[in-house]
This record gives structure tokens, sequence and C-alpha cells, in this order.
């Protein structure tokens, strides 16, 4: 059971949340509560017109009949504008609540080691989003309006029969007791449900990602199997949520049509009785279904709110991240350095110190190769120069002749980072390369292709507007790499950190490119850190940094 304190943090978090999608909410409710109020006057309409063909009323029949056909075109009106409204708000909404969570998610801390999966983050973004998009904009003002409707009704009803309008709210209770045993229980089913979907689209995201590892090792008959599996763990989880709630609407339905056969046989005795009018029999009808429909469709927004609650939860989990905290750019236009000063780390679940009462002063306009073997620190050493980590002891500082600063988001602006592997995107060579510098000149790009010895895409068909596909397929290793490190050249830093950036060139063209590097650095003043496994840089090195791995 979920306690009034938790409900109380969640409604908040909705309200919040909603800021740039109540427009939809509220047009929504307007446009119901005009529906409510044609239906009432139908139901008044209908009563007048066959009393009137009855004899019951003195009035002209053609007034009761134009009253009819009036309210009838005004509720075709009213489901246009609903359906228009869908259209041009519905979608908006949805991107506005997507691009809130995915805005957060890009701006939270990277910590290395992630507390969500990419695919579980994906599945929260899209679906939850959309679920909590649909609770605001849609549930919400239709459970407002029915509560409208019900109140109406009943008053309606009790001007004509207070006994009857007493009996038929006896159901309420019947329909709150379900409701609480529904919610509690629907409430369990629908998070293991959401949990398995998350698990779905992270098995096929990573299989999709990772397929030509999952050739090589012959395993890609294992991972289907495993997503079958998981499919027929959802498919199971779905039938018993199916089963609860159609037991549950049973139920319901039970109470409703004993609500419909009470009032049916009530309306008959008064009739023949001759306490009521033909048309005031119709409108117990009417009136009871007004009332029993709310009931009804309470119980089928049930389902909606306990969905959109566990999204909230799960979207207000990725709220826990923690922000960076991003102040105003820190951007050094002369040569810079970077200080540490005994500095230490250590991953929070971690067993050993990444770094120990580190010190080194990288000087401006230096440039230094960072050796050491495999868990000695050395990509936490450039995690931590980025303001990616911040360190569990000590200080990293950026200076010169200038002052000083620590290390954090607001000085990565004067880095230019290449790490190792295949960091493209999807896109044209161009698009790729405007990652560095948006506002670069094509005469930018070119000198920057030339200096990272990518000149092989000019030669390509379609130049610089060749399209790589996702990862960078399309071109080779050392091609892609090539095309990063022009990417960062493109950048105004004065700091360039390469991790294992050559690692997959050819040693001839990975010298050249050392050379074009040193030369740059000559003429703008860089400070280059190199991270690399190949003796043979060391030699275009002023410095090396040996690391050793901690034990303790």
């Amino acid at each position: 059971m979920v306690a009034p304190q938790q409900i109380k943090g969640i409604v908040k978090w909705f309200w919040q949340n909603s800021q740039g999608i109540r427009t939809k909410g509220v047009f929504n409710i307007l446009l119901g509560l005009t529906v409510v109020g044609l239906d009432f006057a139908f139901i008044w309409a209908t009563k007048l017109t066959i009393d009137t063909a009855t004899g019951n009323q003195d009035i002209p029949l053609w007034i009761g009949c134009t009253l009819l056909i009036a309210i009838g075109i005004a509720n075709i009106a009213i489901s246009f504008g609903s359906k228009w409204n869908s259209a041009l708000l519905g979608v908006k909404s949805q991107n506005i609540m997507q691009l809130k969570a995915f805005t957060r998610m890009m701006h939270s801390v990277w910590t290395g080691k992630e507390q969500f999966h990419s695919g579980d983050i994906m599945n929260r973004i899209i679906k939850d989003a959309s679920e909590i998009t649909t609770i605001i904009t849609d549930v919400i003002p239709a459970a407002i309006c029915v509560c409208v409707r019900l109140i109406v009704a009943f008053f309606y009803l009790f001007h004509f029969d207070s006994w009857l309008a007493m009996a038929i709210l006896c159901l309420a209770p019947f329909c709150l007791l379900l409701s609480k045993i529904y919610i509690r229980r629907m409430r369990e089913l629908t998070r293991t449900i959401r949990i398995t979907e998350s698990q779905i689209q992270s098995i096929i995201q990573e299989s999709i990602q990772h397929r030509m590892i999952l050739k090589t090792l012959e395993q890609t008959d294992g991972v289907v199997s495993r997503l079958e599996e998981t499919q027929q763990t959802l498919r199971t989880q779905v039938r018993r949520q199916t089963i609860f709630s159609s037991l549950s609407n049973l139920m319901v339905n039970f109470g409703f049509s004993s609500g419909y056969l009470l009032t049916f046989i009530w309306g008959v005795h008064r009739l023949d009785a001759g306490t009521i009018t033909y048309g005031t029999m119709l409108a117990f009808i009417q009136l009871v279904g007004q009332i029993q429909g709310p009931f009804r469709n309470l119980t089928h927004f049930i389902p909606a709110i306990i969905k959109a609650l566990t999204s909230a939860e799960r979207m207000k989990q990725l709220e826990e991240t923690p922000l960076e905290n991003i102040n105003e750019r820190k951007l050094f236009n002369h040569g810079v350095g970077i200080r540490l000063d005994n500095v230490s780390y250590i991953y929070k679940d971690g067993h050993r110190h990444i770094l120990k009462d580190f010190s080194f002063d990288f000087t401006p306009g230096s440039t230094t190769a960072i050796l050491g073997e495999t868990g000695t620190g050395k990509t936490t050493l450039i995690r931590l120069i980025l303001a990616l980590f911040s360190p569990t002891k000590g200080r990293v500082e950026f200076y010169n002749e200038n002052g000083s600063v620590q290390a954090s988001p607001a000085t990565r602006c004067n880095l230019v980072y290449v790490p190792q592997g295949n960091t493209l995107m999807s896109g044209t060579i161009r698009d790729n390369l405007l990652l560095g510098n948006p506002d670069a000149t094509e005469e930018e790009l070119h000198q920057a292709l030339s200096m990272a010895c990518a000149n092989f895409v000019f030669e390509l068909p379609q130049g610089i507007q060749t399209i790589c596909g996702e990862g960078g397929t399309g071109l080779s290793e050392g091609q892609a790499q090539r095309i990063a490190i022009a990417r960062a050249l493109l950048r105004h830093g004065k700091i360039l950190l390469l991790d294992e950036a050559t690692s997959a060139l050819d040693p001839e063209t990975e010298q050249q490119l050392i050379k074009n590097i040193s030369i740059l650095a000559k003429k703008n003043k860089y400070t280059i850190l190199i991270i690399t496994h190949r003796l043979a840089l060391v030699v275009y090195c002023d410095t090396t940094v040996h690391l050793t791995r901690n034990e303790d």
C-alpha cells in the first residue's frame, strides 16, 4: 500500500513536471465539461420531447426536436475539437516531457558506472514519459469531468426520485472497496511488467550494438533465446494482470447491471402507478447511466493512474542522479598548465585507490607521455582532468600566468579530448566534425582533416558529406580514429588529451600525425598529454610519467 506521504510527494512531482503541458489538460477539461453539459441538456430535451408527444407538455413538438438536433450538432463539433486538440497538442506535450527527462540525463553527473542500463533509461524517457503525459493531459481532465458528471447526475436524479438516487449511490462503497484492493494488486503487477519491458529493450539494444562480437563468439542463438525467455516472462505477467483486471471488472459490471435492473423495475412500478411520465421513466434510465457510467469510468482510469504512478516513481529515480554544477565557462586564452596536488581517487564501490597521493605539474606548452599497465589509473587521471570525476582527496587545477582555477565542468572548454575507440556518431563526416566546433568554416574543417592525416576524406565520392553509419560503420577503425582526432582539433582549447588515440593507426601514419600535432602544439602553445602503450611515441614527448598499481 502506498503511504500518504509518498502519494503527496508523487502529486507534488506531477504538478512540478506538468509545466508546459497544462494547456492541453485545461483545454480537455473545458471540452469535457461542455460535453457533460450537452449530455444533461440532451436528457432534458429528450424528456421534454417525449412528454410533449404523449400530451404531458403543452409546447410545439418541433421545439423539442430542434433542441435535440442542435445538441447533436454541438456534440459533433466538440468531438472534432477534441480530436484536433489531441492531434496538435498531444505530441507536443509528450515531446516536452521527454525533452525534460533527456535534458536532465544529459546534464547529470557521469560516474563511469551508471546506475541504470541505457536500455532502461530509454524505456523510461520514451514510455514512462508518455504515460505521465497521458495522465496529466487526458486522464486527470477526464476524471474531473467524470466526477462533475456523477455529482450533477445524482442531484438531477434526486430531483426526480430521492429514494432511487440514494439506492443507486449505495453501490459506491462497493466500488471504493474493490478499488482499494484493485489498486494495491495492480500496482505490483504493473511495476513487474515495466521492469521486464526495460529488460527486453536492454537485451535488444545491447545485442544489436554488439552484434559482431556475438557472431564471432557464436552466441547469436543464445541472446535470441534469452530475449524469448524474457518475452515469455512478460506474457505471463500480462496474463496475470489481465485475469485480475477481468475478474475485477466482472464484479463491477455485476453491480452496475443490478443498478440498471433496480431502476427499470422501480420505474415500471411508478409508471404503472401513474406517478411519473414516460419522459421521466426514460430520464431515470439515462440518469442511472450517467451515475453508473462515471463509476465504471473511474475503475477504467485506475490502470492508467497506476501506470502513471509507477512511471512517476521511475522518472523520479532518474532525477535523483545529481546534476553537474555548470557555471560560466572559464576559458584560458593563452598557454595553460594542469597541476595535480596529492590527488587520490577511489571508486565508491571500490576496494583500492586507483590513484593515491599523486602530484604532478603538466606545465604550459609541455608534451607528456603517460605510461603504465592496465589498471594503474591512466584513464582515471584523464577523467579527473575532464572533471567527470572529483578527487577523493587533493586538488586538480588549471593555471597560467594570470591565475589558477580548480577543475570543474566549467573548465572543460580548455580541453581537446580524443578517447580510445570509435566515437563517431551516425550522420555525415561533416556532422561529426562540427561536434568539435559548430561554427567551424569549410576551410577550418579541411585544415583539421589534413592535420589529422585524414586526407582520404577528400577522395571519397561524396567527400566530407559522406554518411557514416552508427559507430562510424562504413569506415575502417583507423579512418574513424583520424576523423575523431580532426573533430577534436577544431576545438579552441589549449590542452590536448590523447587516450590511446592512435591505437588503430599504422606506424607511418601515427608518426606523421604526431609530427603534425607537435607542429600545431608549438604554434598554438598546446599542452599535450598522451596516454599510450607505444614507446615509439615517447620520443616526441618532453616528459614521461609512469603510473603503477596501488594495492591498498
